[in-house]
Order: C-alpha cells, then structure tokens, then sequence
C-alpha cells in the first residue's frame, strides 16, 4: 500500500510558531507530526508514503533524508511544488507512483490514532471509487459534511452554510485507480470543491471512533499536546483506537 501525505500548507494561523517551522514538523509531544504520520502509516502496512512540499520545502526535505537514513519499514519520498497544486492537483501529479493499486490519501494537518487497515479492508470488501473516513462534528458549517444513504455518499457539500448532517469528512481516504477519471482537466484541483461532489453515489463513507484533532490553530494545537499522551498507544492496545475525537 502506498500513500500521499499532503503536507505543504502554510500553517498560518499557528504562526510565529509556523514561520521558522513548517507545519508538518511543529512537535507534538517532542515529535515532529511528520514523525507520527510515519508511524502510524507504517504500522498499517504502507510501503512508501509522498510528501508534498512548497513551504519551507528544504527543512522538510531534510526531515525525510534523515527518516530515510534510518531504513525504516516505510520509505518517504518528496514531491516538490513549485507552485500549491491544491489536494488533487498534488494527487495527480503523482498517478505514476501508484500504478493500479488502491492508495491512501491523508491530510497532515491532523493527528490520529486511526485505525487505517480496518478502512482499507472496508474499502477492498466494498470496491468504491474512494472511501471516505468519516467524524461526526459540532461544527459542520466548518467542515466538507457528507449526507448518506446506507455507506453511500449521496450528498457531499463543502462547508455548507445549512448543514444536511453533522458527519464530517475527516481528510482521511482510501482511493481506487479510478478516481484519476476524476480529476478535472485543470492544474489546481481541490478535493472538496472540485472532486468529491463529482464523486456522489460512488464513494462511501465509514463513520470513525479514533482521536482526530487539526492540530492547525493554537487551542487545537495545545489540545493534542494534552491528549496524545493517552493516545498515542494504539500500536500496544487495540482497544486504543476507539477514542474520542476533537474537531
């Protein structure tokens, strides 16, 4: 199993911490997040993880080189953007590196203890388009909110201002070679607006119980420093996945 891991943002809203530290290394609990998403990803059976990078690209180049140095069981690769290629744009950019295999997608702004082999079984029983980890949300204003019928995604709205439903999308997908027949025609492509709505009635959605928090603003950033130390047992403690969320 492959993944993308997309990791480029600016991380504006955490600044001045952000403008010396790119997003996806701030530390959490005296890691990099960067670190735990190899982890996490390793222990679910990923080979090979891409990285998207634009900010402060060099320092997490060098992040990877180290990984890389220490011959772990997942190998990191970067996938340098000169200019933001929006989270699908960066996906199709690679469609060479996944061959016809399915492949996760992962937005690194969050840090959970997913179980990610349990989406990827349901994923492969299923065979959709893409499967979509889902969280229920207080804030669904905020949030791509989808609308189901059964595990079908029949509606998919991005940060719609009346709500159909408080199931989130969590940033978290499992893909199928096909999803590239839906990638617009364009260079800048963003998941939320540009292909999931496409995506309706032939993508799926599984509710999730793991912690998953977006580390990308102050209070959700100390938050994590405060919970990941009772979360972050998942890879001795099965029973650990299912945890409470924070949006």
């Amino acid at each position: 199993m492959k993944a993308f891991l997309l990791a480029a943002g600016y991380g504006t809203r955490l600044r001045p911490l952000t403008d010396t530290i790119p997003k996806c290394l701030v530390p959490v609990c005296g890691k990099p997040l960067l670190a735990h998403w190899f982890e996490l990803l390793e222990y679910h059976g990923v080979t090979d993880v891409y990285v998207n990078t634009h900010y402060l690209a060099e320092k997490v180049r060098d992040f990877i080189s180290l990984h890389n140095s220490k011959n772990c069981g997942i190998t990191a690769h970067e996938m340098y953007e000169e200019k933001l290629l929006g989270s699908g744009g960066t996906v199709k950019s690679g469609r060479n590196y996944v061959g016809d295999d399915d492949f996760l997608i992962c937005y690194a702004d969050n840090l959970t203890n997913m179980d990610l082999s349990a989406l990827i079984k349901k994923h492969k029983e299923s065979k959709p388009v893409l499967t979509m980890a889902l969280f229920r949300t207080n804030k669904p204003e905020m949030c791509g909110i989808a609308t189901l019928s059964g595990e079908i995604i029949a509606d998919f709205t991005e940060k719609p201002k009346n709500p159909a439903s408080n199931l989130a999308n969590a940033g978290i997908y499992v893909a199928s070679k096909e999803l590239f027949d839906y990638l617009p025609d364009k260079e800048d492509i963003d998941f939320g607006y540009d292909v999931l709505p496409a995506l309706c009635g032939k993508m799926i959605g599984v509710e999730q119980d793991s912690y998953l928090i977006d580390i990308g603003t102050p209070d959700n950033y100390k938050s994590a420093q405060e919970d990941w130390k009772k979360y972050d047992n998942y890879k001795n403690s099965p029973e650990s996945k299912l945890c409470r969320r924070r949006n």
